[in-house]
């Protein structure tokens, strides 16, 4: 299987598993019948403590528990464990073995690459951008439409839009376009778990304000690829934005759902790794040593 675009979120629990008032209370005509077409997946294994990105990340690109690997949930970046996992299992690392085609579409400023030539105790990557570099993959790759993680939000507070919906839109139909030139394209989605992590009790009305904003642009972008015959799938690592009465993570469901991609009929987020790597024929072996 080709032509995938993976839209991976970070921090959002599934609605089944929201509380009355979410940001999941809305318009979202495209994400929202998606979601509930799909399946609602575990990401605390049974290990107490809350799920987090490092662990939760991995097991989706791995299919390999991270957590029983760690002895705990782990994060938010990967430490050496985790990326001696990442550099011998992920699917980014296989496809580009096996001589496919990836990339991934996030754009990075500036900023960024400073932050990475200055050494680890500045850069701290997260599992996906990683991953892909651990493949050999560049980023911002030329071809390939930049998406900015925070989908046209302002990065400060108080997250007022600074691109126009539509162009969220434009920018999912530009992504299905350059699709079939690749077998997988990914999109690091980490800023709702950011917005996630300003919650409060009492609920703050403009964090909620933007955690809606950030789905309806979810919303457009899945919008501009579905009209446009991408093949999607979209997951998220662990709970958090769906409960913004709280400043952490949850220990709620996450989404796994897709359209042209069969989803099977996995429990947890390990399960779920499994699956996609599935799809492009990759074989996971559970117990193997690591």
């Amino acid at each position: 299987m080709s032509g995938i675009v993976w839209l991976a979120l970070d921090g959002v629990g599934h609605p089944l598993d929201a509380p009355p008032g979410s940001v999941w209370e809305q318009h979202l005509p495209t994400l929202r019948p998606l979601v509930d077409a799909g399946r609602a997946l575990d990401a605390t294994l049974d290990v107490p403590g809350l799920p987090q990105s490092g662990t939760g990340q991995a097991c989706w690109l791995t299919g390999t528990d991270a957590v029983a690997l760690m002895g705990e949930h782990y994060g938010p970046h990967p430490g050496p464990t985790l990326q001696k996992l990442l550099r011998e299992r992920s699917l980014p690392v296989q496809l580009a073995q096996a001589g496919a085609r990836i990339a991934l579409a996030n754009h990075y400023v500036p900023a960024y690459f400073e932050a990475q030539a200055a050494g680890p105790r500045r850069n701290r990557v997260g599992c996906f951008p990683f991953s892909f570099q651990a493949a050999g993959a560049e980023l911002n790759p030329p071809g390939v439409p930049g998406v900015g993680a925070t989908l046209g939000l302002n990065f400060r507070t108080p997250w007022e839009p600074v691109q126009p919906l539509d162009d969220v839109t434009r920018l999912g139909t530009a992504l299905a376009g350059a699709a079939p030139a690749y077998d997988l394209i990914t999109l690091d989605l980490w800023f709702s778990d950011l917005l996630g992590h300003e919650g409060a009790a009492p609920l703050r009305p403009e964090v909620l304000a933007a955690g809606r904003a950030y789905l309806r642009r979810v919303d457009a972008l899945l919008t501009g690829l579905l009209e446009a015959g991408a093949r999607v799938v979209l997951s998220s690592d662990h709970g958090n934005l769906e409960d913004l009465r709280v400043k952490g993570h949850t220990v709620a469901r996450v989404p796994f759902c897709g359209s042209g991609v069969e989803l099977g009929s996995p429990d947890t987020v390990v399960e779920g790794g499994t699956v996609i790597a599935g799809w492009f024929g990759m074989e996971i072996v559970e117990n193997a040593e690591f």
